[in-house]
């Protein structure tokens, strides 16, 4: 439903008034993208995945219930990731990836 004369008037006020208090929060806002959101956060969950593979990895050995922890993270960030890749139904993974996951569930289901 487009919005009337009155409420642009209004709405063009508030962005107007948005640009003068904060132009650097107005234009970091104007320049975010629902996309670039998505690829900051899959960055961020892999930079955690990675995180909780190296304590894992360094800690094995020394403390059990630390790598214990780090694979928990590593758990954590690989759901994160699922979850991204399942939300955006497939937009975001390159073909190769999607084909793979065909294949490993086709085998999965005629295995199980």
């Amino acid at each position: 439903m487009p919005l009337n004369e009155r409420e642009q008037r209004i709405l063009q006020e508030i962005e107007r008034q948005f640009y003068q208090e904060d132009p650097k929060l107005a234009e970091t806002v104007a320049k975010t993208t629902l996309r670039s959101v998505g690829r900051r956060r899959r960055r961020l969950a892999f930079v955690v995945f990675a995180v909780g593979l190296v304590v894992m990895l360094l800690t094995f050995t020394t403390s059990p219930w630390i790598a214990v922890a780090g694979f928990i993270v590593m758990l954590a960030a690989a759901g994160w990731i699922t979850v991204d890749i399942r939300r955006k139904g497939g937009d975001g993974v390159p073909a190769r990836l999607e084909a793979w996951l065909g294949r490993t569930r086709q085998k999965w289901h005629r295995d199980g």
